[in-house]
């Protein structure tokens, strides 16, 4: 069977997405849909598939099965809710929408609808961090009791300068923290569970943008841990990103995507093995040079659709890292801490 997918965007990310998918087996582009003429065609020449500049046309084009978004994350849920309305599964990129209102409405669309809904959480699908995620659930580090989070990247100011639409409030939806350290806030829910309260600071230190290009928050997980969490695009020149959790029974340290170190009471048997990690320099350039975990969640959010069973990020939970990234602005906004929403 033949899954036929259309591309939503002319960016970097849907020449990534688009790369992803020709690696696929059983998979075709069908289309892609964009603004700009030269950008889509050029697209389609590299990779196959109809332009369209008309969005209902492009929604109406078959065979198609599914439409992989990679607009800007205010367009999120415009796109997806009307690719729902065509009964076409949505695989959105993160954040899935720019606000927890919206985020819902879209996931209400495809609900109704009855399509999938997915969120690129890569992180999710890459080895070490599942191996991670493993040792915390069967309590290998015991009870979690401190996290430490740390996005210092770094984008230079024609990042910001040469985009309509990145660091805006509107298309965007703030900065730093909802666009490159969303990553690592969905991280932190799929490791730990949930954010109960929320205290931080957010400024625009360095960049020329509406949202902030760096944010501090403290954390209060629900199972009891405090974290920390940094995040910034003005930390010259970039650092891999890093996340240390400790338990009552030791600390283990994740770098980029890769366990550096981990210092337990008892040593996993799979402690040794060392696993192919994300080659991307995503600390100092938004290029995604290395597509294998876009390729990795798409083959998921296929496999989803084949079986009908719940995609690694559906978007149910791709909401709740929105729902944290709100809180964390809104007790930045009223200097006092702030309860994180559950539902």
């Amino acid at each position: 069977m033949t899954i036929h997918l259309g591309l939503i965007g002319g960016g970097n990310i849907t020449e990534t997405h688009a790369r992803a998918a020709r690696a696929i087996s059983g998979v075709e582009i069908a289309a892609f849909y964009g603004t700009n003429p030269e950008k889509i065609a050029g697209l389609c020449r590299e990779h196959g598939g109809k332009p369209f500049l008309d969005f209902e046309e492009f929604l109406a084009h078959r065979p198609m099965d599914l439409v992989v978004i990679g607009s800007p994350s205010g367009l999120h849920g415009t796109h997806g809710i009307a690719a729902a309305r065509h009964g076409l599964h949505v695989l959105t990129e993160k954040p899935i929408e720019i606000s927890v209102e919206r985020a819902d409405a879209l996931i209400e669309a495809a609900e109704i609808s009855g399509v999938k809904l997915g969120v690129m959480f890569q992180d999710r699908v890459k080895p070490e961090i599942r191996l991670l995620r493993k040792w915390v659930c069967d309590g290998v580090i015991g009870k979690p009791l401190l996290v430490d989070a740390r996005v210092k990247w770094y984008r230079p100011p024609e990042y910001y300068a040469g985009s309509r639409w990145r660091g805006s409030l509107a298309l965007d939806g703030g900065g730093a923290l909802i666009n490159q350290a969303v990553h690592t806030v969905d991280l932190l829910l799929w490791l730990l569970g949930d954010v109960v309260r929320v205290h931080s600071r957010t400024a625009t230190t360095l960049h020329k943008i509406e949202g902030e290009d760096t944010a501090v928050g403290i954390l209060e997980f629900a199972n009891g841990a405090l974290g920390t969490f940094h995040a910034t695009t003005a930390a010259y020149p970039g650092y891999p990103r890093r996340i240390e959790i400790t338990g009552t029974e030791g600390t283990v340290i994740l770098e980029h995507d890769r366990i550096l170190a981990a210092h337990l009471r008892s040593v996993p048997a799979e402690i040794g093995a060392s696993i192919a990690g994300d080659e991307n320099q995503s600390a100092s350039t938004a290029v995604v040079s290395d597509f294998r975990g876009h390729q990795a969640l798409l083959e998921d959010f296929i496999r989803a659709i084949e079986q009908d069973i719940d995609p690694v990020c559906d978007g149910r939970q791709g909401r709740r890292s929105i729902a944290l990234v709100e809180a964390i602005y809104r007790a930045a906004r009223n200097g006092a801490a702030v309860s994180v929403p559950l539902k």
